[in-house]
């Protein structure tokens, strides 16, 4: 039990610290609208990697042979949908989305928009198979009650790293002005494009 919710914690970290584009949206928004809306974003992350864990529970050889059957589109349309995302990023006004964040907290809206573009990403499942074999986590033969411990104490570990992270730039938040969270939107807007662009690139040839 205890190497369950052990393991359980350190995957849902390792999940979810690596800075990708989801990692960069939370801090914009976080920077944007505050700490509370960046969590949400991971929280939507967390509900996104919590469903392809299950999945790769119930069924590791499935998902792999359906990832390298479909691995172009799903890599070409996850590259699209982050690009977007990254122009979306770089035009943002912080002006706008500060007095949006004063005038209606849409946490909802935060869930659902980064839960879509985690489950853009579905190479996410290699990773947890990854993980899964090296910790041993989760075979067909332990109780179903431990699985669920298991899965749920993938989900306190993501929690805790978007927390974390929420709380860090919400400390420093205040030492950015206007044109400060401008340029950082800039900044990761290109940051996210580029990356997307890349994948694309890389995929096609």
């Amino acid at each position: 039990m205890l190497n369950v919710i052990v393991y359980g914690i350190t995957i849902g970290v390792i999940v979810s610290a690596p800075p990708g584009p989801v990692g960069l949206l939370c801090i914009q928004r976080s920077l944007n609208k505050g700490r509370w809306h960046g969590f949400f974003t991971g929280v939507g992350a967390v509900m996104s990697d919590l469903l392809y864990a299950i999945l790769v529970g119930i069924g590791m050889s499935f998902f792999i042979d359906f990832i390298e059957t479909h691995s172009i589109a799903l890599k070409v349309g996850g590259s699209i949908i982050l690009m977007g995302f990254g122009i979306y990023i770089f035009r943002s006004n912080p002006v706008k989305t500060l007095n949006k964040a004063k005038s209606a907290a849409n946490y909802a809206q935060d869930i659902i928009s980064s839960f879509f573009l985690t489950m853009s990403n579905p190479l996410i499942i290699i990773l947890y198979i990854g993980l899964f074999a090296r910790f041993n986590f989760l075979s067909n033969e332990l109780p179903l009650y431990i699985q669920v411990i298991g899965y749920a104490f993938i989900v306190v570990g993501a929690l805790t790293w978007w927390f974390l992270l929420t709380l860090l730039i919400g400390k420093i938040r205040n030492k950015f002005n206007i044109r400060g969270i401008w340029i950082v939107n800039r900044i990761l807007g290109v940051i996210i494009f580029l990356i997307s662009l890349a994948g694309l690139i890389l995929t096609i040839t």
